[in-house]
């Protein structure tokens, strides 16, 4: 995999003028309700919406969002409530992703994760190459410690991993349930990041022979040109159990 030097200087510069502004200290978060939005949730201020940033959920419906299986949003199982966008355990919703496809973007959202859950966010997501979830490069969300797959291929399906195929460092900043966190992917053309809480877990180039040498050991062998599309939805997942999410916000990257 390329070095963190190699790709560092194109993410300084998007990074430093364009993040909205986070506090990522978890114990800072363990204060919030889990079952309300603050007041300054789900809005974009003045700085943000000069430097691109949009709202991809808006806080109060699924406008913008669909099922991977249909073009309808799911009528149960997805919660919008108090501007918290909740899926409920057990519900068989399924996945849901955005009505617009992107390329090149810098996403960030904060999600509540429950005891032994597990759910993920997928980009580059592609519908019908799998009837039942959207197929795409995903951002791990789990509990490490309670949930068993977290031991499962070396690290590779734990919490903030690129899934099934790169680990993040074991000293990523701890999450525990029951209190909010903060992802954050940036994509800018081949080039990927993952964050956790403002730390960096995984850096790698979608179109290099790395990556495609990590898929073919991978579950996504099967499926051609798998992480290279040109373009894809934001998919939240569905996987049976509670996790909850807000402050979704992207900014394109190029335009």
């Amino acid at each position: 995999m390329q070095t963190p030097t190699l790709l560092a200087a194109t993410f300084a510069a998007l990074a430093a003028f364009a993040t909205p502004h986070h506090t990522f200290a978890a114990a800072d978060r363990t204060a919030e309700s889990s079952e309300t939005a603050a007041e300054t949730d789900n809005r974009l201020t003045a700085e943000e919406q000069a430097a691109g940033w949009k709202l991809l959920w808006n806080g109060k419906d699924s406008t913008g969002w669909r099922s991977v299986r249909g073009k309808k949003f799911p009528k149960s199982g997805w919660e919008m409530k108090n501007g918290i966008l909740t899926i409920l355990a057990q519900s068989k919703a399924g996945d849901i992703i955005t009505e617009k496809r992107y390329t090149s973007f810098e996403l960030t959202l904060d999600f509540l994760i429950t005891p032994k859950a597990n759910s993920g966010i997928k980009y580059f997501a592609q519908t019908g190459l799998n009837s039942q979830m959207g197929i795409g490069l995903e951002y791990q969300i789990l509990d490490d410690k309670l949930n068993p797959d977290a031991k499962k291929n070396k690290g590779t399906h734990t919490l903030a991993a690129l899934y099934d195929l790169i680990a993040p460092p074991a000293d990523k900043p701890s999450v525990s349930p029951g209190s909010w966190h903060n992802a954050r992917l940036v994509v800018n053309g081949g080039k990927v990041e993952h964050y956790l809480d403002g730390v960096k877990t995984v850096e790698y180039d979608r179109h290099s022979d790395a990556f495609r040498a990590l898929v073919q050991k991978s579950k996504y062998k099967n499926y051609k040109q798998f992480g290279e599309w040109p373009d894809g939805h934001i998919l939240l997942q569905d996987h049976n159990d509670r996790v909850s999410f807000k402050n979704i916000k992207l900014r394109e990257i190029g335009k």
